[in-house]
């Protein structure tokens, strides 16, 4: 086996030479790159290729053959391998102590073409390496260990955005540190339609074991659980991340239980947040989804979760908003009027799940209501704009995946076969060869699911102690006039009737409703949607459905405005004033952009 230390990324850290036993002059180069694992295969002159990128990959795991039957020959002839072998942890009992063979199970959710709305989709591939070089187990499996140590630290450095750190020999055949950091797992089992649970039973677990990540798991008991949890534990023993498998209501209760603590700076730049969707909305899930354009509508619960496992840490702008009764922070948006409405007073057909939205807008459109009030906002000039959205799109190329350098691959190869293509790889090992160091390989594409097992992980239970009314909201300090002073004269003011006033720091409000098309994760922007009264019903009509499409913003009387901070001031009642899904008190209040504060996994993440 070979070990290349090379800096190039297409330069292969391990290779090696395998063979299929029903083909005749078959040949496959197996090379574990910086980018992921190239399988070269060259018959007959000819050369082949299939890349799995690191960018796909989210974990592997050394198994053993399972012992077989009692009723079953040992001396019987060994498995063609035409389906997944019967394997079994290391640490089973029930292993084979006759088969000297060593398993490597490779674990990948590669991106296919298909004929469906968004044309993609995300499939589960499961790569198989057989290592049977050697006449004894123990040193099979030193090799399976060694491609998966180099493999772990590839997939650790992808994670931290970090340089790749030297792969020696020492390293290669050192076991995994087993000080890896957990996540802890916020689940709302009464969130949407209450599938919280069985979502991560039957979904997330599986892909946590496949990627070998301890968790802790905690489920919520009452409203602000989470929020009293995250404000009074030691967050810092959860090193990877807290995960919210729920609705937009439990991170907003998340991060305000941070911005609670005394540590919040600390807390906000050592931790990583992630969301599972649960939830009637899913604003924030979509939102990642469609930043890295990840096929979200397929399998929302997949990919979000594949943004956890396989995506890095990226900013994520907050609003801060003030009333005279009292400062939180919204990761989502703040609205008055229509969407406000529709949002709280559909939630009594909260069973329902999503549709709720779309029957309470019906009803609000029969009913209009309008509502007066003073707007005063300071709005991001066209050429200030500009300069931001080229700031992103540069950083965005500058932080671009190891899988881009694809393009550099300079293997003469006569053909190149995409994995899109690939539905099934049966390889098989020579029983024997001149040499006492056999190359065996065994690689198969599986759809099937596989359940492991991983770090022994805890359920907590909250202790009661932690109910605590005498709470102070900390963060960083307002950069604005405060509520009680005038607004500066440079800022643009609205008076009048309005039927809604609707700011967002992300593109989607919900899973399907793309508010924002423009607004990025950390644009430190907040997006204005106003529309004032004496719009049509037709256009207002044509406005909530094109929200699904991004296409309101093109429908006459809704403006979309670029805005640092803005004040509303009602001068009526009758409406509602909701930030991320929470009701607040009915009176003035101000937000502003606090750009970049929070830190999200994104497949496209980049560091503040």
């Amino acid at each position: 086996m070979a070990v290349n230390d090379d800096e190039s990324p297409m330069n292969p850290i391990l290779e090696e030479t395998f063979y299929i036993l029903s083909k005749k002059n078959c040949v496959y180069k197996v090379k574990l790159l910086k980018v992921g694992i190239c399988l070269q295969k060259e018959r007959n002159g000819l050369l082949t290729s299939e890349i799995v990128l690191l960018d796909d990959i989210i974990g592997s795991r050394c198994m053993r053959s399972k012992r077989r039957a009692s009723d079953n020959c040992v001396c019987g002839p060994t498995s063609n391998f035409k389906s997944d072998p019967q394997v079994v942890d290391l640490n089973s009992l029930d292993g084979d102590e006759n088969d000297i063979s060593a398993y490597l199970y490779i674990y990948a959710y590669i991106l296919k073409n298909f004929k469906m709305k968004s044309g993609k989709k995300r499939e589960r591939m499961t790569i198989t390496l057989r290592f049977r070089s050697y006449d004894r187990f123990e040193d099979n499996m030193r090799e399976a260990q060694k491609w998966r140590n180099a493999l772990s630290h590839l997939i650790l450095m992808r994670r931290a955005a970090s340089q790749l750190l030297d792969l020696d020999e020492k390293f290669l055949h050192s076991p995994r540190s087993s000080s890896i950091n957990k996540l802890l797992i916020i689940l709302n089992p009464r969130s949407g339609m209450c599938k919280a649970r069985d979502i991560y039973q039957q979904k997330f677990v599986p892909l946590l074991m496949e990627a070998d990540i301890p968790f802790d798991l905690h489920v919520t008991r009452f409203h602000n659980d989470a929020r009293q949890l995250i404000r009074s534990s030691n967050l810092y023993q959860w090193q990877r991340g807290i995960i919210v498998m729920g609705g937009d209501g439990i991170m907003y209760e998340i991060l305000n239980g941070i911005m609670e603590r005394l540590d919040w700076h600390r807390a906000l730049e050592n931790l990583t947040l992630g969301i599972i969707p649960c939830g009637s909305g899913n604003g924030l899930a979509k939102s990642i989804s469609y930043s890295c354009n990840e096929p979200f509508d397929e399998n929302p619960v997949l990919v979000s979760s594949l943004n956890i496992l396989c995506g890095i840490k990226a900013p994520l702008d907050l609003m801060r908003f003030e009333s005279k009764s009292k400062t939180v922070f919204s990761f989502l948006s703040v609205g008055w009027g229509l969407i406000a409405d529709i949002d709280i007073e559909s939630e009594r057909l909260r069973v329902l799940g999503s549709p709720r939205f779309t029957i309470w807008s019906l009803a609000r459109i029969i009913g209009l209501r309008k509502n007066e009030g003073r707007l005063s906002f300071l709005r991001i000039s066209d050429e200030k704009l500009q300069g931001k959205v080229h700031r992103e799109n540069l950083t965005a190329t500058l932080t671009r995946s190891f899988s881009d350098c694809l393009t550099d691959f300079s293997s003469p190869l006569s053909s190149y076969r995409s994995l899109n293509q690939l539905d099934s790889l049966n390889l098989e090992t020579k029983e024997r060869l001149d040499h006492s160091r056999r190359d065996s390989f065994h690689s198969l594409c599986s759809r099937k699911s596989t359940y492991l097992s991983a770090h022994e992980s805890d359920y907590l239970s909250l202790s009661d102690d932690c109910n605590n009314s005498n709470t102070q909201m900390f963060g960083p300090p307002s950069q604005i006039p405060a509520l009680t002073q005038p607004v500066p004269p440079h800022w643009t003011v609205y008076e009048g009737e309005f039927v809604m006033v609707h700011a967002v720091s992300v593109s989607h409000i919900a899973a399907d409703c793309l508010i924002a098309p423009d607004a990025k994760m950390s644009d430190s922007v907040i997006w204005l949607i106003v529309i004032r009264a004496g719009i049509s019903r037709t256009h207002l009509f044509q406005c909530l459905i094109g929200l699904s499409s991004g296409a309101h913003v093109n429908v006459p009387g809704v403006e979309v405005i670029p805005v640092q901070a803005f004040r509303l001031e009602p001068k009526s009642t009758g409406s509602h004033i909701v930030v991320d899904g929470e009701l607040l008190d009915y009176e003035p209040f101000q937000v502003e952009i606090v750009p970049g504060i929070a830190s999200v996994y994104s497949r496209q993440g980049q560091e503040k």
